[in-house]
């Protein structure tokens, strides 16, 4: 069975950093494109970041430059570095994962298993 679990969300002020964290198991992480996601109430899931199999990060324009996506093979472990936090980067963030080693998308249709999620709230 497959278990996504992120941790490392909280409260922070404008221009403040956190480090969420993603526990994968009941997979083969190494072997599998890994994607952050956020919403926020009455929006639709957006995707943040992405890494594939190869490490090779892609990121969404609002946070590029400011996040920075990263896993840990040997520790089954996603990792999504925050700085410069805004109010807008407040959200529900999810750690998922795609049934391939390739990401190709933010679509949320493209990622097979799903965390719980971890709040982030930015305060101005």
């Amino acid at each position: 069975q497959v278990h996504l679990v992120e941790s490392g969300g909280g409260s922070v002020q404008s221009g403040g950093s956190l480090r969420l964290s993603c526990a994968a198991s009941g997979i083969t992480y190494s072997g599998y494109c890994m994607g952050w996601f956020r919403q926020t109430p009455g929006r639709e899931r957006e995707g943040v970041a992405r890494i594939d199999s190869l490490y090779d990060p892609e990121y969404a324009d609002s946070v590029k430059g400011r996040f920075t996506i990263s896993r840990d093979n040997a520790e089954n472990t996603l990792y999504l570095e925050m700085n410069s936090l805004k109010p807008e980067d407040t959200a529900m963030y999810y750690c998922a994962a795609a049934g391939r080693s390739y990401c190709y998308t933010f679509s949320m249709a493209g990622y097979s298993y799903w965390g719980q999620g971890t709040q982030v709230t930015v305060s101005s």
